[in-house]
């Protein structure tokens, strides 16, 4: 059963906004690979009802008053293109607020390089998630097809390498640039794939079985046609077996 979350104040919403006025991705390559990260991701996920995965949502991850905000050099928060938190139920959030959560921080998050991202913004993401609990961090840049990962050794993300065929502890998931792109892959191998070629996949399968189906009557129709030629010439079909 979802655990009905508390609903913030309206002094909450106005101290901790669903939205940072930044656009979900800045190509169609960048949401694309966000897209497919994440609904891999659910897929992978579906039959736990522990476990939250959200996409270009702001975590919070300590409860300020504004006095404190008003005093800080720079929000703190992020919105990693992809997060999984492990250990809490699926719903609808404005935004990832760490102490309604049992205070659980995301674990894993995904970053998808844009052009429009500063190494010093970068550099802000990285000390966020290293501070705040991220047990492993991914960074892609899709136009050098470079992959980087982190993995937490203590209050410290060390680097992963190599990141080729590396398999995630927390999700079991398997990473790949080798055909010159991102790949992702389950648990039981198979691909992480978009929503398009799902539905290539559903309506192959669905001519096959369409075809098949057609072959079939068709056999049937020549058969029909033989046994009743058969008996128009006296000739009993079973003497013939």
């Amino acid at each position: 059963m979802v655990q009905q979350l508390s609903s913030p104040s309206l002094d909450n919403e106005l101290l901790y906004p669903d939205s940072d006025g930044k656009p979900l991705a800045d190509n169609t390559t960048q949401l694309r690979l966000i897209f497919t990260i994440k609904g891999g991701l659910d897929a992978l996920f579906k039959d736990r009802a522990d476990v939250f995965i959200a996409a270009d949502l702001l975590w919070y991850p300590v409860q300020l008053t504004q006095q404190q905000i008003k005093e800080l050099e720079e929000p703190q928060r992020q919105a990693p293109d992809v997060m999984v938190v492990l250990g809490r139920p699926k719903g609808e959030r404005g935004s990832y607020q760490q102490w309604l959560e049992d205070n659980i921080p995301p674990q894993v998050a995904f970053e998808i390089l844009s052009p429009g991202n500063t190494k010093q913004e970068m550099e802000t993401k990285f000390n966020f998630y290293q501070k705040h609990g991220i047990e492993e961090y991914y960074l892609y840049d899709p136009k050098n097809n470079r992959l980087q990962g982190w993995q937490r050794k203590g209050k410290k993300l060390t680097a992963i390498t190599p990141m080729e065929g590396w398999s995630s502890p927390l999700l079991g998931i398997t990473f790949s640039t080798s055909e010159g792109e991102l790949a992702l892959f389950h648990p039981n191998g198979e691909r992480f794939v978009s929503y398009v070629e799902i539905v290539e996949q559903r309506d192959h399968e669905r001519a096959e079985k369409e075809q098949a189906q057609m072959a079939l009557e068709e056999e049937r129709r020549k058969n029909k046609q033989l046994l009743a030629r058969l008996l128009e010439l006296g000739i009993d079909p079973n003497s013939l077996s």
